[in-house]
């Protein structure tokens, strides 16, 4: 009985179905952007309206390698803005 207990239960993260493919976006992105960025992925992705829809989160990064060229190109765009 046990083993057939096991089969039935499904593997959840933050309320999500881990049992099928999903698909994970990374965004690297300015702290100043972020909590905006956050907020538009929650409105286009309807997180809040439908249930199972996905999940969208921060966290803070320290340092990260492989980017320094669009770190480049996105200094020079903010500065231009500014």
């Amino acid at each position: 009985m046990p083993e057939e207990r096991a089969l039935n239960n499904q593997k959840t993260f933050f309320g999500l179905t881990l049992e099928t493919q999903r698909d994970v976006l990374l965004f690297l992105v300015e702290e100043h952007l972020s909590r905006h960025i956050l907020e538009e992925i929650a409105k286009v992705g309807e997180f809040d309206s439908k249930p199972g829809t996905g999940i969208a989160f921060q966290i803070d990064v320290e340092d990260a390698i492989g980017v320094m060229r669009q770190v480049e190109k996105l200094t020079q765009e903010l500065e231009d803005t500014l």
